[in-house]
């Protein structure tokens, strides 16, 4: 209800400000209005357009504006009421601070006429302010031996409105022992002052608490308070008083040092320097002294140094406390310290082996410890382990003496030294330990003989390789140490071919490195068994043995060998028949070859490297196989000649060649005038049978061609004759045909004169079959023909062992024209 009761009286008075507003006042060219301050913004000031006679929709058309000079535009024409507004909120505090009257002048431009009208608005203060004070809490220091009547002078309070709005009164809160005196001033401010009314005791009251007020007379009324703390000063007229006459404390040993253990306390009830006490030692022996240490202001005991329970447990003093005025009181302080399991476990190694046998036997002494803890009761019990999963163990031996034994056999192989740790550890809580290191070395004994790396050695060596060259290695490791692992190697005695297999094969005796001391031949052995001993150094020594296995690779390293047909060592040539009546694919003869390597060096191909007519004859390439490729015919040369190549598929390939000579013909009878170049003579027996057969079969072929000849002259004659014969018209008719002969007569007597011959390659001598004559129109039995035996024209028919091969010559004719 008042919030609503102040909210209508406020507005009266904004009706009342707006009417007076309105009025203008008479003056120079001057229109005057007034406004309160803290209108909102365009509220009404006033009629300006009435003011200038014209009317508001004229404002605009004229030009009517207001002239800023700079400052904040405060007021603004309204064009459609023509009235003069604010233009934002007005404080007059902060327009006119100090002013009993604030008045604003602005300037209205006339643009039309170029004239200016002055204008004055008066802001008219409302009770917007309360008084207040620079300082809200004051404190006041009085004596409490301080007369009354004394005057404290007190802060004044400040308030920015004019008037009845401003500061008009103060006010004191209800005590007993001060009252207020307001004192006006030349300048009219009023001046509080606080009055002593009452003696003051400290003892009584130490503090007194007012409020003073300040009001005005606006409406609504406002005020400002300030608080005023009166502290009364004490006088020196009581002695200090300990809480307690003996402070008892237990302390732990391991406290820090400046550490605080307790805190004595004297009272005294005076105030500020006069309850001031200062602490101090009485009595204290000289080890306390070291030890702890009394704050002279605050009264607290702290240590200065490190407490030992072991040294000393308890600590008895005397201190006292002291004000200014002299006056002093006493107590007794008891400090027990308590023991603390500060200290961990001592270990001393009395004795100590730093290396032991593998083989030592379970229980042999390592070291001898002794165990001691300075703390006492549980703390100062020890228990000692070692750490880890080790083969030793801890004995209790005599007192605090414990021995470390193995606990089992020790195999250095496994491992060569051990680390053994130790462990002591106390009761205490927490407990404490300490941790002894403890290296073992575990010497060698020779119990591993040497082991390979592998269970057996696979090597391999290429044929023909250089002496000296390295054909493998072997690794012996010997887990031991020292000598024990020094391994030598050697190979077991062996032979090989009835040769000592050292001959063929060394090794380094350090590194193990087996060297070739002979060039290997694939075709003499492929492999052999190797057994590599390794010995170590120990006492005694051990040894081991592993198998390796040496295989030699085949190089290309042998051209292909032609079995067949032979080359004979007389530097004759081998002749092959090929009759005219023989077909395409006809089977003339075989080239057989063979080459002592293997696997692809060892694939033999053929082919006709030359002939000469080519076409006529074809070789197998896998076969060897010499073959007429077409049909042969009468125009083709009697002796045709081929070289026929044997490659294999080694890498480089090798190869071999054989001349061939083919007779081109169904039978000659002068074939063996060719059997001289087959066979060089081996011996001048050999030489000499060779000449006459050379020589009979050379006449023969005489023999031959004259008969041939003579027989064609007849048979020349015989065509003149008959020619002559019918050019006389038939003289001749009654001469008898078998005169006539003709070809069929030739053929017959050329195979009466056929020869067949073998040889032998390589053989010291030669032999040929004569068969019986054998006419065109006479057969012959085969009983005459098994009959017929060879002739041996040399003393030696033994074939020679190194050929294994026959070179057959069947029926080949070869005319005295070709010889």
């Amino acid at each position: 209800m008042a919030n609503r009761q102040l909210l209508l009286d406020r507005s009266g008075l904004v009706l009342l400000y707006i009417f007076l507003g309105t009025l203008r006042e008479s003056g120079a060219g001057q229109i005057r209005y007034s406004v309160l301050e803290e209108t909102d913004k365009g509220f009404f000031v006033g009629n300006i357009a009435k003011d200038l006679g014209l009317e508001p929709w004229e404002l605009e058309e004229r030009g009517v504006r207001i002239v800023s000079r700079g400052r904040t535009q405060l007021f603004a024409l309204n064009p459609r009421s023509g009235s003069l507004v604010t233009a934002g909120r007005i404080d007059r505090e902060e327009l006119c601070m100090g002013s009993i009257k604030c008045q604003l002048n602005l300037e209205i431009l006339m643009e039309d006429k170029v004239k200016i009208y002055g204008v004055v608005v008066e802001v008219r203060d409302i009770n917007d302010n309360a008084p207040y004070f620079q300082e809200g809490e004051l404190e006041i220091k009085m004596s409490e031996n301080a007369a009354t009547g004394m005057r404290f002078p007190l802060p004044h309070a400040w308030d920015p409105d004019i008037g009845k709005n401003s500061l008009q009164s103060y006010e004191l809160s209800s005590n007993t022992h001060f009252s207020l005196d307001v004192q006006s001033g030349a300048d009219g401010n009023k001046y509080p002052e606080l009055v002593l009314e009452r003696a003051l005791d400290r003892e009584e009251k130490a503090v007194h608490h007012l409020v003073l007020t300040a009001s005005d007379a606006g409406y609504p009324v406002r005020t400002g308070t300030a608080r005023i703390r009166v502290m009364v000063v004490d006088a020196n007229d009581n002695a200090p008083a300990f809480a307690q006459s003996e402070y008892r404390v237990s302390v732990p040993e391991n406290v820090a040092v400046g550490t605080e253990l307790l805190l004595v306390n004297a009272t005294d009830p005076d105030e500020g320097a006069n309850a001031e006490v200062m602490y101090s030692f009485r009595y204290v022996d000289n080890k306390a002294a070291q030890v702890f240490k009394l704050d002279c202001n605050l009264g607290t005991i702290s240590t200065i140094g490190e407490l030992n329970h072991e040294e000393s447990g308890f600590y008895e003093m005397e201190v006292q406390a002291m004000d200014n005025a002299g006056y002093s009181a006493r107590a007794k302080v008891l400090i027990t310290v308590l023991d603390v399991n500060d200290n961990a476990p001592e270990v001393v190694v009395t004795s100590l082996s730093s290396s032991i046998l593998e083989n030592s036997p379970r229980g042999t002494l390592i070291a001898l410890l002794n165990v001691n803890d300075q703390d006492s009761g549980e703390n100062g019990q020890v228990i000692c382990f070692t750490q880890g999963n080790l083969p030793f163990k801890l004995e209790k031996a005599y007192g605090n003496y414990y021995s470390l034994v193995t606990d089992t056999l020790l195999d250095r192989e496994l491992v060569p030294s051990y680390n053994i740790t130790v462990t002591a550890t106390d009761r205490g809580s927490p407990p404490l330990s300490t941790e002894t290191h403890i290296t073992l070395n575990v010497a060698d004994t020779n119990d591993n003989p040497p082991a390979f790396s592998h269970a057996s050695y696979s090597a391999y060596i290429l044929e023909n390789n250089p002496r000296g060259a390295s054909i493998a290695s072997v690794t012996a490791q010997d887990p031991d140490y020292g000598e024990n692992a020094r391994v030598t190697y050697s190979l077991a005695e062996d032979s090989l071919q009835g040769a000592p297999l050292s001959s063929y094969i060394s090794i380094n005796s350090d590194t193990g490195v087996l060297y070739a001391l002979r060039s290997f031949d694939y075709e003499q052995f492929r492999n052999l068994q190797l057994q590599v001993m390794a010995h170590d150094s120990g006492d005694p020594p051990l040894s081991s043995n592993v198998s390796l296995s040496l295989f030699v690779l085949d190089q290309n390293d042998n051209s292909p060998e032609i079995l067949f047909p032979a080359v004979p060592t007389d530097g004759s040539t081998g002749v092959e028949l090929a009759p005219r009546s023989a077909e395409p694919g006809y089977l003339v003869t075989k080239v057989v070859a063979v080459d002592r390597d293997s696997g692809q060096n060892a694939w033999l191909s053929y082919r006709l490297l030359k002939a000469s007519e080519p076409g006529l004859f074809a070789v197998g390439l896998h076969t060897g196989e010499v073959r007429t490729a077409r049909a042969l015919l009468y125009s083709d040369t009697l002796k045709q000649s081929l070289v026929v190549a044997v490659q294999d598929h080694g890498r480089p390939p090798l190869s071999a060649t054989v001349t061939l000579t083919v007779a081109v013909a169904d039978s000659i009878p002068d074939v063996l005038a060719e059997l001289g170049s087959l066979e060089s003579p081996a011996s001048p027996d050999d030489s000499g049978l060779t000449l006459y057969l050379v020589v009979a079969v050379a006449a023969v072929s005489c023999v031959f061609l004259a008969f041939v000849i003579v027989l064609l002259a007849l048979r020349l004659r015989r065509w003149h004759t008959s020619r002559l014969l019918q050019a006389s018209g038939g003289r001749l008719a009654g001469v008898p045909t078998s005169h006539f002969e003709g070809v069929d007569g030739m053929r017959a007597f050329l195979q009466t004169y056929s020869h067949e011959a073998w040889l032998t390659a390589g053989s010291r001598g030669s032999h040929v079959i004569f068969p019986q004559p054998n006419y065109a129109d006479t057969l012959v039995s085969q009983e005459s023909c098994e009959k017929s035996e060879p002739v041996l024209l040399s003393g030696d028919s033994v074939f020679s062992k190194d050929n294994h091969a026959l070179i057959q010559v069947s029926a080949y004719q070869i005319f005295s024209s070709e010889i």
